[in-house]
């Protein structure tokens, strides 16, 4: 398919000249005489490239380059003038034009311009497919009452360049939210530099955040840019911040409320411009009232708090989570395309979750590895996930019409159970429930029960 290129001229020969040029190009071509036609036609035939005179009587270029960038700001515009001072690429240019070409026309450098600023709608064209691919990425899964309001929080606090505090338990999300977060912002084009805490020894804590220059101490063989400096323009994400010693609140607190600093070893200041998320899974202020975290740093990042809620509060989004998982491993090749049934999924809602999503992710990913049949169902769960399950679950073999068929499930249920109970030891559980070793052996391998789980 040809690129579709609109000159918009009031003069007729500029007018047929380009158009003939281009067509040869290869380009399928559109014209209008003023700005007004223009715009109509850019709504009804959404060109790839605009070619825009600057002087036009009526609406002038300038008018309708600020009216297409207004309505369709994607849109590439090429400026061509007659008359082209330096003021006027420059205006053109901070309202998005492309490129200024001034008449005559070098037919040589239309071409070329042309295909550099359909080149350009290109990348940006992929950039934006690539940020929509990383926001799905870093979306948050859930439909649940507490989901929602958390994507509501984040979509208000994202634009945004206040700093901001998440807190929930281990295995909660917060760093997915703090890349949710970074990606809605207006800093997404920068980094997102990530600084683990609690990892970060004391003695190291200055070059790490801070940078060094070289010979600034032992082993300093080369300069080095700290986690700051990288993070200009960006954010940077201070995840577990409530398990830094106080002498390194200390150092942290200075840099963020400056916003400078110097180098291990240097003596230029360096100025940044940083948003600042952090992250917690303890209690800040159970830990300012203990004496381990400074008042003066929580009020600093605490400007909006986003609580993480714990996966057994939101139990009515593991069927999405369990589905979106399974999914997940399919397409990265580690196993076949598998799903869990709904006395499986009801059976994980009754289970408290201490290690809440990322718990349940490594779950569904044994049971995906580990589990042969293309269905997952109760008997597949290890026994430690089976305890709590609700006595729906227990008793769904009254379901069944058939007397047989309830028999063999309850069986195999009550086999499942006994064998858990006896760490999956065939003897010993045989001895237990009163059956021959060789006899329950058969059923075994009648119902397919695994002997590990």
């Amino acid at each position: 398919m040809f690129p579709v290129i609109l000159i918009v001229d009031d003069e007729t020969t500029i007018l047929q000249s380009l158009s003939g040029i281009l067509s040869d190009e290869g380009y399928e071509v559109l014209t209008a005489s003023n700005g007004y036609e223009g715009l109509k036609i850019i709504e009804e035939e959404s060109p790839d490239l605009v070619l825009l005179d600057i002087w036009m009587p009526g609406m002038d270029g300038i008018e309708t380059l600020r009216e297409i960038k207004r309505t369709t700001p994607f849109l590439q515009v090429v400026i061509i003038s007659g008359h082209g001072t330096i003021e006027t690429a420059v205006k053109a240019t901070k309202l998005g034009g492309y490129d200024f070409i001034e008449k005559p026309l070098s037919i040589e450098k239309v071409i070329v311009t042309i295909n550099n600023a359909l080149n350009f709608k290109r990348l940006e064209e992929e950039n934006r497919y690539l940020r929509k691919k990383t926001l799905e990425k870093y979306s948050i899964t859930g439909n649940s009452r507490p989901i929602e309001a958390l994507k509501k929080e984040i979509a208000v606090a994202s634009p945004t360049n206040a700093w901001i505090l998440i807190s929930g338990e281990n295995g909660t999300g917060k760093e997915l939210v703090a890349r949710t977060i970074h990606q809605m912002s207006n800093r997404s084009k920068k980094a997102l530099i990530e600084v683990n805490c609690a990892a970060i020894p004391d003695e190291l804590i200055e070059s790490e955040l801070f940078g060094h220059e070289k010979g600034a101490f032992t082993g300093a063989t080369n300069r080095k840019r700290g986690k700051f400096e990288e993070a200009d323009g960006g954010t940077i994400f201070l995840d577990e911040i409530g398990d830094m010693s106080l002498k390194t609140q200390a150092k942290i607190l200075r840099i963020l409320q400056e916003q400078k600093f110097e180098r291990v070893g240097g003596s230029r200041t360096l100025n940044v411009d940083v948003r600042v998320i952090a992250a917690t899974n303890k209690d800040l202020q159970r830990e300012i009232t203990k004496g381990t975290f400074r008042e003066d740093l929580y009020y600093r990042v605490n400007v909006i708090p986003i609580e993480v809620p714990p996966l057994r509060e939101r139990t009515e989004d593991i069927s999405l989570l369990v589905e979106t998982f399974l999914k997940d491993f399919a397409q990265q090749g580690d196993c076949g395309e598998k799903r869990m049934t709904e006395r499986a999924i009801d059976v994980l809602k009754a289970y408290p979750w201490p290690g809440n999503v990322r718990e349940l992710k490594n779950l569904v990913e044994r049971l995906a590895i580990m589990t042969d049949s293309e269905t997952i169902d109760v008997e597949d769960l290890p026994a430690s996930y089976t305890k709590h399950r609700p006595a729906a679950v227990e008793a769904d073999f009254l379901s069944e019409d058939s007397f047989k068929e309830a028999k063999k499930k309850f069986e195999k249920k009550y086999l499942m159970q006994k064998l858990s109970e006896n760490a999956f030891n065939v003897s010993q559980t045989a001895d237990r429930i009163g059956l021959e070793r060789s006899h329950l052996h058969k059923k075994i391998k009648a119902y397919e029960i695994k002997l590990s789980q």
